[in-house]
């Protein structure tokens, strides 16, 4: 996935769905991303996050993120996953 350098906070980068097919609290899947980026997670719908920029972008700095996100269900004990997006900034010409 690629996202240009100067894409404001707040742009959608990726939109992710998530799903258990279990019932009650052990089908509730709760979504976050690991700490350091400059990325937020948002939930879009039921079953849906957008992972949106949370700063400006500065492909100068870096060049690409590997955004990892985690989802754990309402189980007891809990199940966990996770899953990493390669984000390329793109340059734009800032001069």
């Amino acid at each position: 996935k690629e996202v240009p350098e100067d894409a404001p906070p707040g742009t959608v980068v990726a939109l992710l769905h998530v799903q258990d097919r279990d019932s009650g609290p052990n089908g509730e899947v709760r979504c976050s991303l690991e700490g350091g980026v400059p990325f937020r997670l948002e939930k879009s719908f039921e079953d849906f996050y957008s992972v949106v920029s949370a700063e400006e972008l500065d492909r100068e700095d870096v060049s690409e993120y590997n955004v990892t996100v985690r989802a754990e269900d309402g189980g007891s004990p809990p199940r966990r996953s996770s899953a990493v997006l390669a984000l390329r900034v793109l340059d734009v010409n800032d001069n």
